[in-house]
């Protein structure tokens, strides 16, 4: 029987708290550390103060093809590439920090909430390393962009460069227009 290391223990539960701030699931959790199931379910509930979400995760990569989980996606993707290519990171620590970088820009740019959660770019970062899906640069604005690897992507716009007809027109600001009408 191998010899536990109560170092590595204390490392994996830091690492297990902070995915778990980020919003990370079970999953994830079971992936990247070492920890026990009973072990990530008695700290999620002591981080979060419920049970962990159930079910399955998404498993299609037509949600980062749509155009604005794209544009997330893809600053997400461009983020993490930059970190790994120039500040010496790898694996999860450079997902978690290119997740906290894309957050900051986020809510500089804006007062409404993330639309790609950790989840969801731990499952990107997955899928582009596996080569299901990948990025291209935009043929007008010269920007990386996650692409369908097996579409016809030679001369590809992106989704700034070329805004689907209802790009914007979310539930929100159509209750927002509402409300100033009355």
């Amino acid at each position: 029987m191998a010899k536990k290391s109560v170092l590595n223990e204390a490392q994996d539960i830091q690492l297990a708290t902070e995915l778990i701030k980020l919003g990370a699931r079970c999953q994830l959790l079971e992936s990247e550390t070492s920890l026990s199931r009973e072990r990530i379910l008695a700290l999620y509930k002591e981080v979060k103060g419920v049970s962990p979400p159930k079910g399955m995760l998404p498993f299609s990569t037509d949600w980062f093809l749509t155009w604005q989980p794209n544009i997330h996606s893809s600053i997400f993707l461009n983020i993490y590439r930059y970190l790994i290519q120039h500040a010496e990171i790898h694996g999860v620590q450079a997902m978690m920090k290119a997740y906290q970088l894309y957050l900051e820009q986020i809510e500089m740019k804006s007062e409404e909430e993330a639309v790609l959660s950790l989840m969801r770019a731990w499952t990107l970062i997955r899928f582009i390393d596996n080569k299901m899906l990948a990025s291209t640069a935009c043929s007008q604005c010269g920007g990386n962009f996650v692409i369908d690897k097996y579409d016809l992507n030679q001369h590809y716009v992106c989704g700034l460069c070329h805004l689907p007809s209802r790009a914007g027109k979310t539930n929100k600001k159509a209750h927002d227009v509402d409300n100033i009408v009355q």
